[in-house]
Parts: C-alpha cells; sequence; structure tokens
C-alpha cells in the first residue's frame, strides 16, 4: 500500500474549540473551515464542549417543542427574495414554466388592499408544495409515461377578483393567473357564483384561502357548501400521509382514493389540534406553509373567456353593500394597517405624537424601548419581538433602528424616518429621512395637513380636567 492511499487528517484543536465556542468572533470561519457549514450562513448545529451536537433554534427549518417548523419572514437567511428586488440587482432565482400542467391548485388570496399579505405568500407556498410532491408520489408507469411524453406537474392557479394583477404572484408561486370580473364591493354570492364557474371548467384538486375573519373565511365557506364538501378551517400543518390511502367508492361508482396528504387544524378555541385527511376546500392559518424564496414562477394571465365560455351567471341580489363604515386607525390591528405612525424613545411631546396620529388617520406604533417605558400599550410594539407589518407607508419618529425592530418592518413598502440624528440604523433603512426634532416635524405636518383639508388651525388645549 502506497502513501498516496492512506490520507490522514491532521486534527486541529484551536480550530475545533474556536467551532465549539459560539461566542468567539471567528466562529462561523471555522465551522466552514471544518465543513460544518456554508461560508455566510448561520450555522444549524454545530459540536459542543462535550460532544453533543447543539442545534440553532433560530435557524431556517428548525422544528420547535410543538412540532413548528421555522420559517424566515425577513428573506435576510435565505437569500431573500424581497430584498433582491428592491435592491435592483438581477434575479438570479431559477424560473420555472409548466406548459401543461396535470392538475390544478386553485389559490385565492385576500388582495383587498391590492397587494399580496404575508399569510397570503404562506398559502402559495403550502399550494407549491402540494403541486410539486403531489406529482412526485406517483407510480413508476406514471412517471415513466411522463417522462417519455413531457413532463407534467400541478401548476398553481391564482384566482383574483378584480381587474388588476397584484405585484409579487411570480415570487409568491403562481404558475397561472386568472382575473374574475366581479366588483370590489361586498357581494360574496357573487364572488362563489365565479368560482364555481370556475370549478365547473378546471376542477382544481385543491382550493385553498386563508381562513380570515372577512372575505377568504367566509368566501371558503360559501364555496364549500356549494360544492359538498367538508372544509378544513384553521388548517396550519399539512403533512404527507405515511401509510397508504384507501380507495373506496364515489357516488358515481368510479374509485375515488383518498388524499395522500395530512393536515393539522386548530380547534377548541385554538387549545387543540385536529389531524383529518386534507379536503378539496382547505381554509389556512398564517406559516401554514413556508414562502417560496428560491425560485420565481411565470405567473401567466389567462383569459376568463377561453376558461369559462359564457358570461357569469347573476346570483340573487340577497346582499346589499351599503358602503364602507369609517374604523378609527387606533382600533386597526398592527399587521393589517397601511400606514403606521410609529414612535421610539425620541419622542418626547407623546401628545404631540397622538395628535398627529389623528390628523394623519394613521395607526399608532411603537419601539420596544417607548413600550417599556410605559408610554404605549404591549400590543402596539412592532419588530421581531412584536408584531411583524406590511403597511404601504411606515413612518418612524425617534427610533434608532434595532435588529430586531428593522426585521419587523422588512414587508413595508415605504419607510419614512423622521429623526435627529443623522448616522443612526433607521435613517440608512429608510427610503425618505427627515434630520430634525420630530416634535417640530410633526407639528408642522400637522399645519399642513390641516391647511389642506380646509380646517381651522387652533391651539390644543392640553390642560387635563
Amino acid at each position: 500500500m502506497s502513501d498516496t492511499d492512506i490520507l490522514r487528517r491532521r486534527r486541529d484543536p484551536r480550530l475545533e474549540w474556536m467551532a465549539r465556542n459560539r461566542l468567539h468572533p471567528e466562529h462561523s470561519q471555522a465551522l466552514a473551515t471544518l465543513g460544518l457549514q456554508a461560508s455566510g450562513q448561520e450555522p444549524a448545529e454545530w459540536p459542543g464542549p462535550n460532544g453533543l451536537v447543539r442545534r440553532n433554534p433560530h435557524a431556517i427549518g428548525f422544528i420547535g417543542l410543538n412540532g413548528r417548523k421555522r420559517i424566515d419572514r425577513s428573506g435576510a437567511q435565505t437569500g431573500g427574495a424581497a430584498p433582491a428586488a428592491r435592491s435592483g440587482d438581477q434575479d438570479k432565482r431559477r424560473l420555472v414554466e409548466i406548459e401543461t400542467p396535470a392538475f390544478h391548485i386553485a389559490v385565492v388570496p385576500d388582495t383587498a388592499s391590492g397587494r399580496l399579505t404575508a399569510q397570503d405568500r404562506d398559502l402559495f407556498g403550502l399550494a407549491r408544495r402540494l403541486a410539486d410532491q403531489s406529482s412526485e408520489q406517483q407510480s413508476p408507469e406514471q412517471h415513466a409515461h411522463e417522462q417519455h411524453s413531457h413532463e407534467q406537474r400541478g401548476a398553481v392557479l391564482a384566482v383574483i377578483f378584480g381587474d388588476r394583477v397584484p405585484e409579487g404572484l411570480d415570487e409568491a408561486g403562481a404558475d397561472r393567473v386568472i382575473l374574475l370580473p366581479v366588483t370590489d364591493a361586498y357581494s360574496p354570492e357573487q364572488r362563489r357564483v365565479a368560482l364555481s364557474a370556475l370549478e365547473a371548467a378546471l376542477t382544481p384538486r385543491h382550493w385553498l384561502l386563508p381562513d380570515t375573519a372577512l372575505s377568504g373565511g367566509e368566501l371558503g365557506r360559501r364555496l364549500a357548501i356549494s360544492l359538498g364538501e367538508r372544509p378544513a378551517c384553521g388548517v396550519w400543518r399539512v403533512d404527507l400521509r405515511q401509510d397508504k390511502p384507501q380507495e373506496t367508492e364515489s357516488v358515481e361508482g368510479a374509485p375515488n382514493s383518498e388524499s395522500e396528504w395530512l393536515c393539522l387544524c386548530r380547534s377548541g378555541s385554538g387549545r387543540r389540534d385536529q389531524s383529518r385527511p386534507l379536503p378539496r376546500v382547505v381554509l389556512a392559518l398564517a406559516e401554514c406553509g413556508e414562502p417560496v424564496v428560491e425560485t420565481r414562477h411565470a405567473a401567466r394571465l389567462i383569459d376568463p373567456s377561453e376558461v369559462l365560455g359564457t358570461e357569469l351567471p347573476t346570483p340573487l341580489a340577497r346582499i346589499e353593500d351599503l358602503g364602507a363604515v369609517a374604523v378609527d386607525p387606533a382600533a386597526i390591528a398592527l399587521d393589517e394597517s397601511e400606514f403606521i405612525l410609529s414612535a421610539g424613545n425620541g419622542v418626547r411631546d407623546w401628545e404631540g405624537f397622538h395628535l398627529a396620529a389623528q390628523v394623519l388617520g394613521a395607526t399608532e406604533g411603537a419601539s420596544r424601548v417607548a413600550v417599556d417605558d410605559g408610554h404605549m400599550p404591549r400590543d402596539r410594539q412592532v419588530g421581531a419581538t412584536g408584531t411583524w407589518v406590511s403597511a404601504r407607508v411606515y413612518v418612524a419618529v425617534g427610533i434608532s433602528g434595532a435588529i430586531q425592530h428593522l426585521q419587523g418592518i422588512q414587508r413595508c413598502d415605504g419607510v419614512v424616518a423622521i429623526n435627529a440624528d443623522a448616522g443612526c440604523d433607521m435613517v440608512k433603512r429608510a427610503d425618505l429621512s427627515v434630520i430634525a426634532d420630530s416634535a417640530e416635524v410633526l407639528e408642522a405636518l400637522v399645519a399642513q395637513v390641516r391647511a389642506l383639508r380646509g380646517e381651522e388651525i387652533e391651539v390644543e388645549s392640553r390642560d387635563v380636567a
């Protein structure tokens, strides 16, 4: 045996010690050198000092004690679809195009604000998993036949009501997009009739809707009743079945196999979980699936006349829409608000801040420091340790920009910073920054808004009776 046949790797005790010590400044480099982690990524596991393997609970894919998998919403640890799109760099994600889908997974997102919510992206992630993995769970004869002809996979169909396509459907994982000509007013029966016509034309394998109080939750239950299906409500987890699904006989006499998927549903006022086979109509909660981050899909627009043929039938006019009701912005949840005025430790005039939020019609938010000091309630805290927000406009007043706070505003379209410190992290993150005293800026902003509205500028009495 020659010397080249025997390869011995020389151990480096110092390098192994650095890999075991997570607080060491060169911990990540040591893990990358030992081949335990890719360079520049957060380590998922590393050897401890006693030889046991330690796991990072903050790593992507970590499954906690409650059985829920950790999902990265910021995009910082997974390559980030949203940051790449904002920076204007070339999108290097793999483009997926499905020409002849074998089946469809229909997704009806809540797009009342004209854009996808975080729950909608989770829903598309679940649909992507059902479409992709269902194609892989086939017999060898079916798989060989598909390889002989052309690759046939399931396609995710995004069903949008209205005449405008929301942004980000290709990044979310949609292969097809269909616009149904339905009014934006409250018309659940008209939308249900449109979905029933689409069911008759395409017969999707599954219908996925967000289980929200309005829109998705109500529409999904109406659709399930019209289809004669028993929907799965409050779904937060979907897994492949370990046992083989049994075949039963359908009403028409043809074989009908049970679903190859199992779902967990929240029941008992959210205090227990119920497992059942995945039905055709699914009403899912947030974090039901991992958002799509590694691929980009075609999101090809389909002409409704080619699919539905004739015009949609007119439902019975049993509901009359009397218009929108004015809602107090303070009563809107942070994760649903479109305009947030958030305060931090730099705010000194809190009465002026509350007045500005009232005049501007913004929902109030706060940093963790402002909440800990007792200036704002706990449910108004924004950030990774509070509430993840996705507002169209987020105004940060006197917020320095801690990493937890910046993670919580990743999905905001526009960020405005009002701060006296030009070098703080929030100013670096913001799309527009105002370097001045926050009290003076808010006072001038209130005066400008009142002048545009034609209101009389009065001196507010701040004396408490």
